[in-house]
């Protein structure tokens, strides 16, 4: 072989490899998400919206480099568990959850996939994470709040309706939050004068009985503490609010956006973009068991001003001018 012709063979050899590297896709990664709500709740989709949208600013591109599994739990315990079992299956490198209930079905199929919650009220005493500061196990991420905001509840609805001597709390008592946020509430109400009655509501039709029963004295209010349950019937607690003439606080700012008085509560459009962070940072080779347990940060207090004048209410200006957001 000719020198001339042995040295391009041997440049166009070594640059083949280079050429043949440059053109092979990139290693798609897999990531589960669990969601405690329905497939059709437009909150969820804007929860999965944010957390696309953060994934993409941190370089993982759904279909390019990252594949996202997502199973819609619906606050069915069952239902949950057995997805939570499709997606350890799948083995995916990562997975989201979104609600108590999402992060122990997850933890019962498998204590060593990694796990990144949103939306989770007490992990350390649901079991989730040994404590917030080293959670020692296969999950970390994001809470909603201490149970001592949960008496901000109480103060807001002595604001926009000062003639409340009682209310009615609507809780969950099969979650520790459940419990921890009520306990919290009765400890503000004390203070203020008012007395609290809890109403579980897991099930709606006793649900309702029990709020049309407590509305027939006067001076009654509502609150509706945070809870998957109250998620998925919170158009129903809304509307009943608005038919027993009950001044109402709610958790979501959603729930003040579709007719609601009045929401104070935890950004979790935040809590999910955080939680994506915290993805990238375990697909990129930490371990959650590093990762500390964050809480909430930022809070929204909304005010529904036609609901305030359907109700006969006049709200205080000092009310108004702290609220994030005002609904004429």
């Amino acid at each position: 072989m000719r020198r001339r012709e042995f040295i391009t063979f041997i440049a166009g050899g070594a640059a083949w490899p280079l050429s043949v590297h440059a053109q092979q896709p990139e290693q798609v990664r897999q990531i589960g998400a669990l969601i405690n709500r329905g497939a059709d709740d437009p909150q969820a989709e804007a929860a999965i919206a944010a957390i696309k949208q953060v994934l993409l600013q941190l370089g993982w591109s759904d279909g390019r480099n990252v594949r996202m599994d997502i199973r819609w739990g619906a606050n069915d315990v069952d239902l949950t568990r057995r997805y939570a079992t499709e997606l350890v299956a799948l083995a995916p490198e990562v997975v989201l959850a979104v609600g108590t209930v999402a992060v122990t079905a997850l933890q019962h199929a498998s204590r060593t996939l990694p796990v990144v919650f949103a939306g989770v009220s007490d992990p350390v005493g649901a079991g989730v994470v040994d404590s917030l500061a080293r959670p020692g196990g296969n999950a970390t991420g994001f809470m909603n709040f201490e149970y001592s905001l949960s008496g901000k509840w109480v103060e807001l609805l002595k604001q926009i309706a000062p003639e409340v001597k009682r209310v009615a709390v609507l809780r969950d008592p099969a979650i520790a939050a459940g419990i921890g946020q009520f306990s919290a509430i009765q400890g503000a109400a004390q203070s203020l004068g008012v007395e609290v009655s809890a109403i579980g509501i897991r099930d709606p039709g006793e649900m309702e009985r029990a709020v049309t029963a407590f509305a027939r004295l006067a001076g009654g209010g509502l609150i509706a503490t945070g809870s998957a349950s109250a998620l998925v019937y919170s158009d129903r607690i809304i509307a009943l609010a608005a038919q027993l003439k009950l001044p109402a606080i709610y958790t979501y700012r959603y729930e003040a956006t579709n007719g609601g008085l009045m929401s104070y509560g935890p950004d979790y459009l935040d809590q999910y973009r955080r939680a994506a962070a915290y993805v990238d940072r375990i697909l990129k080779g930490e371990k959650p068991a590093d990762l500390p347990v964050q809480q909430a940060t930022k809070f929204q207090l909304v005010v529904n001003l036609k609901t305030a004048k359907a109700l006969g209410l006049t709200v205080p200006p000092a009310l108004l001018a702290t609220a994030d957001e005002v609904i004429e």
